[in-house]
């Protein structure tokens, strides 16, 4: 797998050579604009605002808008310009427990791969990480743009896990929700108990992208029907909850959630057909 990033984790005099390796990949099915009448593939043009016409791409600047229909155009060496240290090092900060951090602070995670020369510092704070259960928390310069960061043990690796910073999320006052009401004994106990039926131990591979199949599975059904329409068929919203009957909807969940779950079944029937 290809680096995007190559530096090196700093903390106190501590270096530790790491490359930035992707964690997740994105598995989004990829569509093209097509005209109706022929299904020819329809690209997107480069349009100047002003008069319509088309614009190669060597006349193309970048620019910032820093009144309404005012810009001023930034070139590259104005990036350049933007002289932060450490360009090249994953600083970290301060160390928190994991436990203190708002899982909304939390965007996307890489893979720190040790480099040469690092693999003894590199697994020792995998290890403190790991025992302390704590992170890192840097600053680091991925593609010209800064990011808050959190340096974490994941398994045998470590992880730095980009996130926001507190500026970039929406105040949760900003929302709004209904006052608390208090909440009563019976409802309360028999919502636990719901919630204690239906935990399992952690397993990603239980959940899968069940829409993603089924549009593929419709997309092989317009193929082999040569682009025929086909027959819809939606299923119905479900309705929410009426504080009325909460009581006799949690009891129903209690009934349905005791009844063995499709997934449990066919592991079972998979296992059975093995023997």
């Amino acid at each position: 797998m290809r680096a995007i990033w190559s530096g090196s984790i700093s903390f106190g005099l501590v270096s530790i050579p790491v490359a930035v390796q992707n964690a997740s990949r994105t598995e989004e099915l990829k569509f093209r604009l097509l005209r109706n009448s022929d299904l020819s593939p329809v690209n997107y043009k480069r349009v100047a605002e002003v008069d319509g016409k088309e614009v190669p791409w060597g006349e193309i600047v970048k620019g910032y808008e820093y009144e309404k229909g005012k810009f001023v155009v930034l070139k590259d060496e104005d990036f350049k310009r933007v002289d932060l240290e450490a360009t090249d090092t994953i600083d970290i900060m301060d160390f928190v427990s994991l436990d203190e951090i708002n899982p909304v602070f939390f965007h996307k995670p890489y893979y720190l791969a040790p480099q040469k020369g690092g693999g003894g510092a590199y697994h020792l704070l995998r290890q403190v990480l790991a025992d302390t259960n704590k992170a890192g928390i840097a600053k680091v310069i991925i593609r010209t743009r800064q990011h808050l960061a959190a340096v974490k043990a994941n398994g045998r690796l470590l992880v730095l896990e980009l996130m926001r910073f507190a500026d970039e999320l929406v105040e949760p006052d900003s929302i709004r929700a209904p006052e608390e009401k208090r909440l009563g004994a019976r409802e309360l106990k028999m919502a636990k108990t719901l919630v204690d039926q239906m935990s399992e131990p952690w397993d990603p591979a239980r959940y899968t992208d069940d829409y993603r199949s089924a549009l593929l599975k419709l997309i092989e059904q317009k193929v082999e029907s040569g682009g025929k329409e086909l027959p819809t068929g939606r299923s119905k919203a479900k309705a929410a909850t009426n504080v009325i009957d909460l009581a006799a909807v949690l009891q129903q969940s209690l009934r349905e959630a005791g009844k063995p779950k499709p997934a449990a079944k066919r592991k079972k029937e998979k296992k059975s057909h093995a023997a």
